[in-house]
């Protein structure tokens, strides 16, 4: 039997969450993210209201205030949005056990096994749709594919509240007219190797010689040309150690120019503490971080590293971030920001290889006593404890880094 796949994308998920707690704001441009009151931050997601009015993913605040004066901001609440993605889990777990998350917002469904008790993938997709709309107020868009790539394509080819079907009898009329840009994989850097040669759509790239796109591109035009053809045949992951959010983050402008390394290490270190507190809260562990640094010219990179294993522990995620840092920065200008990423999360529970090389001892008890400051914050506050080195500079220890927060999902803020 042809394998069906659905993928399910919650429609502007966190504004939509926050709009069932703010129905004072019913037919208002809303979006969520960052802190407006401080005036930085991004948006992590908008209504349809305020993205008609052109607000976008990823703006900065002001920005999103400029082409939108009359915007709603609220600060993001990981929580709900988290107790959300849970629910909609439980919904799509009465079709099937193989649901692969991607993000707390969109996951996808292998429904194969599903036809005898639930009916065809289009009835399955409109069940689901009604129940999500009935029992959790929001609404998803879901694609149907027989492969997980294409049925991505389908969540996304109409919004809101939609449901797309592609199938071999119709993927070349439909898919192959998108631009290349929409193919799950494509990224900006991707994209404009492919403009470069003329390959502008998913049809063109279908029909281009595949040694070529590996010349250009390396193995990963071969995989994205296969994507383009519908031959996509990896399976959907059951449930089990993936985590529903791909990537927890912290970044701030901080209160006055960082001159040396001394300072960076206090802020880096504030970063740390709130984005390993996070990860614990949630029951994560990383296997990548990130580092991006902004000067105060407003030149801005960032780069990120794996790890030798994956961790919430603040001192091995404080270090690997250090060493990035002094690795990719040489001072020749002040810096004006600074933020830290872990990514590619998975369940704190996940079984991991033991190191002969790494002290698990001393590992437990650097979690015990990272799982003691949080509780002590918890119920104390943030600064109730600090690190000795922090107060070395009073302005920067000022810094409460645990308001400056932001959780991705999968992917580049994928809270749509």
């Amino acid at each position: 039997m042809e394998r069906v796949i659905l993928h399910s994308d919650a429609n502007c998920f966190y504004a939509s969450v926050e709009m069932l707690y703010h129905p004072e704001y019913a037919g208002k441009p809303l979006a969520v993210g960052g802190d407006p009151e401080a005036r930085h931050g991004i948006v992590l997601t908008a209504n349809y209201i305020a993205k008609r009015s052109g607000v976008k993913t990823g703006m900065a605040l002001w920005q999103a205030k400029q082409v939108c004066p009359e915007l709603i901001f609220v600060p993001p609440r990981m929580d709900l949005y988290l107790k959300f993605s849970s629910m909609l889990r439980e919904i799509y777990s009465e079709y099937t056990n193989q649901i692969e998350p991607y993000g707390c917002d969109e996951a996808w469904l292998d429904v194969t096994e599903s036809f005898s008790l639930k009916g065809n993938g289009k009835m399955i997709a409109e069940e689901i749709s009604r129940r999500v709309k009935k029992e959790l107020g929001i609404t998803v868009s879901v694609g149907i594919s027989w492969n997980k790539i294409f049925a991505k394509l389908g969540s996304d080819y109409k919004k809101p509240d939609a449901i797309t079907e592609f199938n071999k009898a119709n993927y070349q009329d439909l898919i192959w007219k998108l631009p290349v840009s929409d193919l799950l994989y494509v990224g900006r850097s991707t994209n404009r190797t492919l403009q470069k040669y003329g390959i502008r759509t998913i049809g063109e790239l279908a029909r281009t010689d595949p040694s070529f796109l590996e010349r250009q591109l390396g193995k990963m035009g071969l995989v994205i040309y296969s994507f383009a053809n519908g031959w996509d045949d990896s399976p959907v992951s059951a449930e089990g150690y993936q985590a529903p959010i791909k990537s927890i983050g912290n970044s701030t402008t901080t209160p006055r120019d960082l001159e040396n390394d001394q300072d960076v290490q206090i802020i880096l270190m504030a970063l740390a503490e709130s984005v390993a507190a996070r990860l614990r809260k949630h029951g994560f562990k990383c296997n990548v971080v990130s580092i991006s640094i902004r000067d105060n010219e407003l030149y801005h990179f960032s780069r990120q590293k794996k790890i030798q294993e994956p961790t919430d522990i603040t001192d091995e995620i404080m270090r690997a971030v250090y060493q990035l840092f002094k690795e990719n920065y040489h001072w020749s200008r002040p810096i004006r920001s600074l933020g830290i990423r872990a990514d590619d999360l998975v369940m704190g529970t996940v079984p991991v290889q033991l190191d002969l090389f790494m002290n698990e001892q001393r590992r437990e008890k650097q979690e015990k006593l990272d799982r003691a400051v949080d509780e002590i914050r918890r119920r104390f506050g943030y600064h109730s404890v600090q690190r000795a080195f922090m107060y070395q500079d009073k302005v920067l220890l000022s810094l409460d880094a645990q308001k400056s927060h932001t959780v991705h999902p999968v992917g580049y803020f994928n809270g749509r």
